[in-house]
C-alpha cells in the first residue's frame, strides 16, 4: 500500500503539478506560504519535512535559532485554483529542530495539541467546529496613518450613500439601505455570482459548502462552510479567507474581514458551533435544557467563565471591540438560550441527537482559527471537568433588558487591553495538558501589546471632530 508521501507524489505526477506550496499560518492567524520546485521534492522532504528560516515570523524564534521545520500534513493537501501554473498547496505544521517537537508557538500544532489532550482526557475523542464567517467586499479602499494624516474613506456600488451618485450609465438606485442586506434578492443583493463563485471554488477544492447569501450590512456577505474536526475545520478557514480574497479581487472588488469597518452598520463576526462525540455518539444530546446533557452545559459553563480571557484569541484585534458593543445585534452579554439569537451563546434548534450542538456568537473571523478553536475547547473542557454550570438560561430579548436586569449579567470585554489582561490573569485552563503554553501566550501577548499600544497613542479622525475647537 503506497505511503502518504507516495501518494503525494503521485498526485503531483499526474496533476502535472509544477509547484507546492508550503503553508502555515503565523500567530496572528495569516496563512504564510514557501514555494517549491514540484521536480526537486522527493518522499524524504515530504515525511521528514522542510528547513526554513522562521526568525522573520512576529512572535517566532530570534535570528540566533532561526533553524525550523515545515512539516506538511499530508492529508491536507489542495490544488490551488488562482495559480497560474498547477500548483499543490500542502499545511505544514512547524516542528523545533532542536527538539524534534512540534513547536510550542505555532497555531496548527497548539490546536493539534488540543485534539490529542481532548482524547487523553477521556471525555470525548471527537469535537467538531462549524464556524460562520463575514465579510464586507467594496469596490475601493484608501487608507493613510502617517506623521502628520490619518484617516480612511471606502465606497462599494452597494453602500446607501451612493443613491444620489452620478454613474456614466445612470444610476440604477436599487441597493439595500443600513441594515437591510438580510436576505433581498437581486438587484438589490448585487453580489450573488461573486459569491457562489467562492462556494463553487471552495466545492472544487474538497471543502464542504451548503450555501452562500447577503449579510445584514450594505456590501457584507457569508458563505456556507459546514463542520469538521477541530484542526481540519481550522485549516478550511485559511482556505475560506484565500479563496474570498482571491476571488475578489478577480472581479475587480476588495475583500475584508476586519469585524467593524463601517462605523454606523453591523459588524462581521464568527459564530462557532462546537459539539463533542465519543464512540460515534454525541455528548451534548440530554434530557436538560433544550435536549442538552449535563456535559454540554459545563462545557457552555467553561467558555462563560473563561470568556474575558478567551477574548483575547476569539476578538484579537483593536477594532473586534467596536463590533462588540450593544445596538448593532453584537453578542455582548454572556448569557445561554435555545435559539435566542442576542445570547452570547445559543442552542441552535436541530433535527435529532446528532444535530445537538453549541453556537459561540462573540468571536470574530480575525480570530486565528487554531488558537480560537483550540481555546475554546480547553474553556469547555475546564468546565466539564469542574462541573461549571452555567445557571439559569436567559430565553428574553437580552437587547431589550432593562438596566437593572443587566446588572449580574457578566459581559465580554469592552478592548483588546481588557482581553489581555484578563488573559494573563486567567491562563491556567490553556496550559493543561501542555497545550498552550506559558511561553507562547506571552510571546502572542506581547504582539497584541503592541497593536494596543499604536492604537492607544494614535490621535484619530474622530478626536478631531469631537475636540480640535473645544
Amino acid at each position: 500500500m503506497a505511503s502518504d508521501a507516495g501518494k503525494i507524489l503521485k498526485s503531483i505526477e499526474d496533476n502535472e503539478i509544477e509547484w507546492v506550496d508550503l503553508r502555515f499560518t503565523d500567530p496572528k492567524g495569516k496563512w504564510q506560504h514557501l514555494s517549491m520546485v514540484a521536480g526537486a521534492i522527493d518522499e524524504d522532504m515530504l515525511t521528514d519535512g522542510f528547513m526554513f528560516d522562521g526568525s522573520s515570523i512576529e512572535g517566532w524564534k530570534a535570528i540566533n535559532e532561526s533553524d525550523m521545520i515545515l512539516k506538511p500534513d499530508l492529508n491536507a493537501s489542495y490544488v490551488d485554483p488562482f495559480s497560474a501554473t498547477p500548483m499543490l498547496i500542502l499545511v505544514c505544521n512547524i516542528v523545533d529542530p532542536a527538539t524534534g517537537e512540534l513547536y510550542n508557538r505555532d497555531p496548527r500544532s497548539t490546536a493539534t495539541r488540543a485534539e490529542a489532550y481532548l482524547k487523553a482526557t477521556g471525555t470525548a475523542d471527537t469535537i467538531y467546529v462549524g464556524p460562520e464567517a463575514e465579510f464586507f467586499m467594496f469596490d475601493d479602499v484608501r487608507f493613510e496613518d502617517s506623521y502628520n494624516a490619518s484617516g480612511y474613506k471606502l465606497d462599494d456600488i452597494e453602500l446607501p450613500t451612493n443613491t444620489m451618485r452620478e454613474y456614466a450609465g445612470g444610476n440604477l438606485a436599487h441597493r439595500p439601505r443600513a441594515k437591510g442586506g438580510y436576505f433581498p434578492v437581486a438587484p438589490v443583493d448585487s453580489a450573488g455570482d461573486i459569491r457562489a463563485e467562492m462556494v463553487s471554488t471552495m466545492l472544487e477544492m474538497g471543502l464542504p459548502c451548503d450555501k452562500h447569501h447577503h449579510e445584514v450590512a450594505a456590501a457584507q456577505h457569508e458563505l456556507g462552510l459546514t463542520y469538521g474536526t477541530l484542526v481540519q475545520t481550522a485549516d478550511r478557514m485559511q482556505v475560506y479567507k484565500y479563496v474570498v480574497h482571491m476571488v475578489a479581487q478577480a472581479y475587480g472588488k476588495t475583500a475584508t474581514f476586519m469585524p467593524k469597518p463601517i462605523a454606523k452598520d453591523n459588524g462581521s463576526g464568527m459564530h462557532t458551533h462546537m459539539s463533542l462525540w465519543k464512540g460515534g455518539k454525541p455528548l451534548f444530546a440530554g434530557n436538560g435544557y433544550a435536549g442538552l446533557s449535563d456535559t454540554a452545559l459545563y462545557f457552555i459553563g467553561g467558555v462563560i467563565k473563561h470568556a474575558r480571557a478567551l477574548n483575547a484569541f476569539t476578538n484579537p484585534t483593536t477594532n473586534s471591540y467596536k463590533r462588540l458593543v450593544p445596538g448593532f445585534e453584537a453578542p455582548v452579554l454572556l448569557a445561554y438560550s435555545s435559539r435566542n439569537r442576542s445570547a452570547s451563546c445559543r442552542i441552535p434548534y436541530g433535527a435529532g441527537e446528532k444535530a445537538k450542538r453549541v453556537e459561540f456568537r462573540f468571536p470574530d473571523a480575525l480570530a486565528n482559527p487554531y488558537l480560537a478553536y483550540a481555546a475554546l475547547l480547553m474553556a469547555g473542557l475546564d468546565g466539564i471537568q469542574n462541573r461549571l454550570h452555567p445557571g439559569e438560561a436567559m430565553d428574553k430579548n437580552l437587547y431589550d433588558l432593562p438596566p437593572a436586569e443587566l446588572v449580574d449579567v457578566p459581559t465580554v470585554c469592552g478592548s483588546l487591553r481588557e482581553a489581555l489582561i484578563a488573559l494573563d490573569k486567567d491562563r491556567a485552563f490553556l496550559t493543561k495538558g501542555d497545550v498552550f503554553s506559558d511561553d507562547q501566550i506571552d510571546a502572542y501577548m506581547e504582539l497584541k501589546w503592541d497593536e494596543v499600544m499604536r492604537w492607544e497613542t494614535t490621535p484619530s479622525p474622530v478626536e478631531f471632530d469631537m475636540y480640535y475647537s473645544s
